[in-house]
């Protein structure tokens, strides 16, 4: 039953992955990532500095989220099995889940930067 769920768990973190990938590059190619150089050659070109910059940006947003996530539903179960069996710790068992979370707005800060070099 575990090998099950870890099966299971490592198919959606798999198909999370690709999802974000399609998206990123659909995301990426729909806002003017492919401009026609200037001067006499007007065939379009892709820009892959900002499209890698893109897909980096959606990276490091993706994979903070998921460490995020994971995070806090490993500590966030303790903290509340924690708070009901002793409420004084309610305190300290918030303050993890917290800093846990602080995880995904980091990512959301490296993906924000990355995207403004656009």
């Amino acid at each position: 039953m575990q090998a099950l769920k870890r099966r299971l768990l490592l198919t959606l973190l798999a198909a999370q992955i690709i999802l974000a990938l399609i998206i990123s590059g659909v995301v990426a190619l729909s806002i003017n990532l492919n401009q026609a150089e200037p001067g006499g050659n007007q065939t379009v070109t892709i820009r892959w500095d900002r499209a890698l910059i893109a897909l980096g940006a959606s990276i490091a947003v993706g994979l903070a989220c998921l460490g995020a996530g994971i995070a806090i539903s490993a500590s966030g179960t303790a903290a509340i099995s924690a708070a009901a069996e002793k409420p004084e710790t309610f305190f300290r068992s918030f303050l993890v889940v917290a800093l846990a979370e602080a995880l995904a707005i980091y990512g959301l800060i490296i993906g924000i930067l990355l995207w403004l070099k656009l």
